[in-house]
């Protein structure tokens, strides 16, 4: 590890699989084995060796301390013309146990058992899976650890999970719970210095912040001046200003910061992010296709991984916002969870329109 983290262009979060550990077959980790992944995959994995589980490999291993060559190293970009494939990610926002989706964050209905759809994408060739406890944060509750044990058994995928994270000892409770990669979003933009008290401890490949943004429009709600402490850039050099366009909001899209979402994400990055979560709710759950501007926006102004997230309702908008959008991975949930659309489908197209993806094993050519 400290060989590849010491080369100036190599990323602390690169898109690209590096296995470690639980070597075999060639060299390859148990995630490697069992996805068919041939080293081009999306996301960061961790290998394991044979009959290890994700919680038994991380449990005592996660203490927090400074990981040395390991800790974030925001502003790196990809060498030019990397070819680095694009990730397709199902997510699992939950609320009381069970997966939900709504549009633009209300009107929630029930859309299955949250262990049980991991293992299905899990099977159906998903790059990452993600993990929201939409509600934690709201609810001024920790993470619904125990589900997330229970996802993290069933999946040999990245699995990111969030909600209700505030600071570093929530970030090493998940990863002990099977989490490889931590989001935070509320605590991050109203306590900058947490979030980047944990990137110090764990790491920028295992740390995302995620961004709820919103356009800003005449009659928009009005952040209160007491929400962001004096001297918290949010009151000054993140503050909107006469040319934003977006506005990041918290505790599961209900509170507005007053905070330029592009110009928070860059500074996410700066605190040590090595991704960035980014969900337009004005598109979320509409399925009339991503917030193209928007995600180009937070592309072009954070030099860290964007994942973009909210509007895909047809598999063009998965294309759309990799290439239109300049994201590296498209999130989606409504067209997986009703089984409009499979994961080799998404795949598929994404291949079709010249997108470099990883396809299943038994989609690929």
């Amino acid at each position: 590890l400290r060989r590849l983290a010491a080369p100036d262009w190599i990323p602390a979060y690169a898109g690209m699989t590096v296995i470690i550990g639980g070597r075999g077959n060639g060299g390859q980790g148990r995630d490697s084995r069992e996805s068919g992944n041939d080293g081009e995959g999306a996301g960061m994995t961790v290998g394991r060796t044979a009959g290890q589980s994700r919680r038994a490999r991380l449990r005592g291993n996660v203490s927090g301390a400074a990981p040395g060559p390991l800790t974030h190293r925001p502003r790196v970009r990809y060498p030019v013309g990397a070819m680095l494939t694009k990730r397709v990610i199902p997510c699992l926002d939950v609320a009381g146990g069970r997966v939900v989706k709504g549009a633009s964050f209300v009107n929630l209905r029930d859309a299955g058992d949250p262990v049980e759809l991991a293992a299905f994408y899990d099977r159906e060739g998903a790059d990452e899976l993600v993990f929201l406890d939409i509600t934690a944060s709201s609810d001024g509750r920790d993470t619904i650890i125990d589900v997330v044990e229970r996802v993290s058994e069933e999946v040999f995928i990245p699995l990111t999970v969030g909600g209700g994270v505030r600071a570093a000892p929530d970030v090493r409770k998940l990863l002990n719970a099977g989490a490889d990669k931590v989001a935070m979003n509320t605590a991050a933009a109203l306590n900058p210095g947490a979030f980047a008290d944990a990137a110090e401890a764990f790491g920028s490949q295992c740390l995302v912040v995620a961004v709820d943004a919103r356009r800003v429009a005449p009659g928009s709600p009005q952040a209160d001046p007491a929400l962001l402490p004096d001297g918290h850039p949010g009151k000054g050099a993140l503050a909107l200003g006469p040319g934003s366009r977006w506005e990041v909001y918290v505790h599961g899209g209900r509170t507005p910061t007053g905070m330029d979402a592009a110009s928070w994400a860059a500074y996410a990055a700066e605190l040590g992010a090595g991704e960035i979560l980014l969900t337009s709710m004005d598109a979320d759950g509409h399925q009339d296709g991503y917030d193209l501007e928007l995600t180009r926006a937070v592309a072009d102004a954070a030099p860290v991984p964007v994942i973009a997230s909210g509007g895909a309702g047809r598999l063009a908008h998965l294309a759309q916002a990799v290439t239109e959008g300049g994201a590296d991975a498209a999130l989606a949930a409504s067209i997986f969870h009703y089984g409009r659309h499979s994961i080799a489908d998404a795949k598929r197209a994404l291949r079709d329109a010249g997108v470099p993806v990883r396809l299943p094993p038994e989609t690929s050519p």
